[in-house]
């Protein structure tokens, strides 16, 4: 026992020395730690290189991109971190970096950009492992693809960041105009090489349905987050609905562009594959592949995957913008999808990460990163109630709304949120905010609005488009405009318009009043009236040039007189959409026509003081799964898959409102905008109608000439207006934008990115002899087909300095006269706005 008790201190003894060793050691452990991800995306790269040079030590990081060191003293030695595809990346562990250092640890973030392309000689191989590797995940598409399932279903959370990049915070709280806005710098993220600013921020969460046969769509979205931005159709398109990418798919669209997937039935012509090495995650073994274009210039990605090498499925995509991609304006871009196991042998997308950067004014300066995740979780496939869900469709992908899903308290999206806010991320909400309720900042927003719309609004109303205003014609003289316009402010369902326009030559008025009053948005119903007495300055179409403004001046043809006519119209429309897709229109018309100069007089055909004429339009349109844009009242077409089609049948009563003329008019015809990967796009639209009765020239058809040279998509450039008369007629408008085409094979035409098109238009016409007579004057000479064929053909270069189009048009039948040496051929320029 006393041996016992004389022993005890001597234990304890150890005891403590052991402990105050081992805190010693502790104490002089230095460790560096953090992770590796891609300085674009943010996500994060697993199985990174990283050794130190010197020493030659190194390790992979791990599946998460972690990585830690533990030094007995801090090295001294340049820490080197490589990925494939990569620049690589250095950092002195020593120096001015301790000062990092928190205790003994230092912890650092590296961002890698890409850049660094092997250029590995290419030896044939009697084994092609990465195209073998390749021809299993083709071969394994039909078994891992999600869109097999008979149905799935999900929820699933969309972000969307926009951040202002390559900013200098300093020399921004300089300038005048934005001082008072200098709060707003304080948040720019220096962590990173390139300075941002987040500026926007929108977040949706939502029930996603889909089911393949009969394929439906639906889409209920629980919460809308879009502070700033009250717009319903905007929220729709922001949902999971038109965003889907898949990777197992032959094409991946980028904008309005179609690129070629690597992993496309055909990849194997347009990528070079190769495997690198294999990785045990979760006791599953992964492979890693990477792939790169085989020739420059193509709509093609590069980047890798991580492939499981049992169901051969991709468990990580990384897709990246190869720098010989014919897009505009986009610096970077990546594409990101992570896969998981759903059940012992179903992998399905977890996660969904598009990236981009974009530079309108060069790689160096002022630009914009726009960051959409969009993340999936509660995966069920195969569920009855889904084909339950989507059997109540009223469209073909549906997209509900539910009530109150925009105003839903903070407490909402903390608890919903698949994943919490950044720091910047909160920043920009209160930012927002902050921003709505400067008077400043409004005033800003409604002048640049100004500027890029021509409408700028005050109170209750808006003025504009400041591009009408001054305006000059032979007839006219000076011409002043003067519009005046309610908006949403006044009346959410009513709008009204007019303006007030004065020549000085002619010292006459002239005038508009027109009003729309919305019953429904959707399914849309409205009726619109119109009053005016104005100059007719010829056919209008939707995103082309009209000619009674100051910038048609300039550019009008040579020896090509105007025409004028003056009218008189008064209308009322009754617009009705009785299922989406399908929609009537009923106007009724009286137009008094007073030729002025250059077009037969109106006294060959009447005694009377005008031309008078009611007539009565039914229109039937057919779009079926037609995508809008919408504000308050009106709504623009953002196209549909299928053909669109319109019918338009007309009937002109003579004595209602002292009409002179009874006739018939028949009009229908078809377009459609298809995407032909990877041979582009292809536009056609083909129509015919016809007029019965015995009618004055623009109660007849006119075909549609361009007397300017900027080019009109929708007219026959080498044709005048009122050139050709017909009663009946048919014709035709093709365009096909091929992408660079032949220009990728030239390095200057492929740095520049031109883009290469052609187009084809032609027309058959006739017009009775009755009508010819009717409309013969000793002053002009209408001229018809008569049954013979007007064609032009044209083709050119597009996308010079990004934004400009030149179109050189061949006229090819019927043969001008050799007098007409400028109807044979013509060179036109558009502005072409596009990625």
């Amino acid at each position: 026992m006393l041996t016992r008790l004389k022993q005890q201190p001597l234990g304890t003894l150890l005891i403590v020395s052991f402990l105050l060793l081992a805190q010693l050691c502790t104490a002089q452990t230095k460790v560096v730690k953090g992770y590796i991800k891609d300085a674009l995306s943010d996500e994060r790269i697993p199985f990174a290189s990283i050794q130190f040079i010197k020493s030659s030590g190194g390790k992979l990081s791990d599946s998460a991109g972690n990585f830690i060191f533990r030094f007995s003293d801090w090295p001294g030695d340049t820490l080197l971190v490589s990925y494939v595809g990569y620049k690589d990346y250095k950092v002195f562990i020593g120096g001015d970096f301790l000062k990092r250092a928190v205790g003994n640890e230092i912890e650092i973030v590296i961002g890698l950009d890409r850049g660094k392309l092997t250029s590995e000689a290419i030896v044939r191989k009697k084994i092609d492992r990465g195209l073998l590797m390749w021809k299993r995940i083709v071969k394994r598409k039909k078994f891992n693809d999600r869109y097999r399932f008979d149905n799935f279903a999900y929820e699933l959370y969309n972000k969307l960041e926009l951040d202002l990049n390559r900013i200098n915070k300093d020399k921004m709280k300089q300038m005048g105009l934005l001082k008072p806005f200098g709060f707003i710098l304080d948040n720019v993220d220096s962590t990173e090489a390139a300075p941002f600013l987040p500026v926007f921020l929108t977040e949706t969460i939502s029930d996603y349905f889909y089911q393949k046969s009969p394929y439906r769509t639906k889409e209920i979205i629980k919460g809308s987050k879009t502070q700033g931005v009250n717009n319903e159709s905007a929220s729709k398109l922001l949902g999971g609905t038109d965003q889907n990418v898949n990777v197992y798919a032959n094409f991946i669209p980028v904008f309005d562009k179609q690129f070629v997937s690597p992993l496309s039935d055909n990849g194997d012509a347009y990528y070079n594959y190769k495997v690198l090495d294999s990785q045990f995650v979760n006791n599953r073994r992964l492979i890693h592949m990477t792939f790169q274009p085989k020739r420059k210039g193509e709509n093609t990605f590069e980047g890798d995957c991580w492939v499981h090498d049992t169901t051969w499925a991709v468990q990580k995509m990384n897709l990246f913008l190869s720098k010989e991609a014919n897009i505009n304006f986009v610096e970077k871009l990546s594409m990101i999808q992570e896969y998981r196991l759903i059940d012992d042998s179903t992998w399905f997308l977890t996660k969904d990460k598009f990236v981009v950067d974009i530079a309108p004014i060069g790689k160096t300066r002022f630009g914009v990163i726009g960051r959409k995740t969009t993340t999936y979780k509660d995966v069920v496939v195969n569920q009855s109630f889904i084909a339950d869900s989507v059997k109540q469709n009223k469209v073909l992908n549906e997209i509900i709304i539910t009530n109150g899903a925009s105003e839903l308290a903070d407490e909402f999206w903390k608890n919903q949120r698949h994943e919490d806010l950044n720091k910047n991320e909160k920043a920009v909400y209160l930012m927002i905010d902050t921003l709505q309720k400067m008077p400043l900042f409004k005033k800003y927003t409604r002048m640049i609005n100004f500027i890029g719309t021509g409408y700028l609004p005050v109170g209750n109303y808006e003025i504009g488009p400041w591009q009408n205003w001054i305006f000059s014609n032979v007839v006219e003289g000076l011409r002043l405009r003067w519009d005046l316009g309610t908006n949403r402010h006044f009346n959410k369902n009513l709008i009204l318009h007019g303006y007030l326009a004065y020549g000085f030559k002619d010292q006459k008025f002239k005038y508009q009043v027109d009003g729309m009053y919305l019953f429904n948005k959707n399914p849309r119903s409205y009726i619109f009236a119109k009053y005016s007495k104005d100059m007719d300055y010829g056919q209008h179409y939707m995103d082309e040039v009209s000619q009674d403004n100051i910038f048609a001046l300039a550019i009008r043809k040579k020896n090509v007189p105007i025409k004028f006519l003056f009218t008189e119209e008064a209308t009322v429309s009754l617009f009705k959409e009785w299922t989406p897709g399908l929609s009537v229109k009923l106007t009724g018309t009286q137009f008094k026509y007073n030729p002025l100069m250059n077009l037969p007089p109106k006294d060959i055909y009447t005694a009377s003081n005008t031309l008078n004429t009611f007539e009565t339009t039914l229109r039937l349109r057919f779009a079926y799964n037609e995508k809008f844009l919408e504000n308050t009242f009106y709504r623009y077409s953002l196209g549909s898959e299928f053909p669109i089609a319109e019918l338009r049948i007309t009937k002109g009563t003579k004595g209602i409102f002292k009409s002179n003329y009874n006739y018939y008019k028949l009009f229908a015809n078809v377009s459609d905008y298809l995407k032909i990967a990877p041979y582009g796009s292809l536009y056609y639209n083909v129509f015919a109608g016809k007029t019965t009765g015995t009618l004055p020239f623009m109660m007849l058809d006119v075909a549609p000439g361009n007397e300017i040279y900027y080019y009109n998509k929708y007219a026959y450039n080498l044709m005048n207006r009122w050139e050709y008369l017909h009663d009946r007629y048919a014709g035709f408008n093709l365009e096909h934008n091929i992408g660079n085409g032949l220009f990728r094979f030239i390095p200057l035409t492929r740095k520049l990115k031109f883009r290469q098109f052609w187009t084809l238009k032609g027309l058959w016409g006739s017009l009775s002899e009755s009508n010819k007579q009717f409309n013969t004057s000793p002053d002009y000479k209408f001229q018809s087909l008569d049954g013979k064929t007007y064609m032009e053909v044209g083709t050119g270069v597009d996308n010079i300095f990004k934004v400009f189009r030149m179109d050189f048009i061949w006229r090819l039948a019927p043969r001008p006269l050799p007098a007409e040496r400028n109807k044979r051929f013509g060179a036109f320029f558009s502005f072409r706005l596009a990625f």
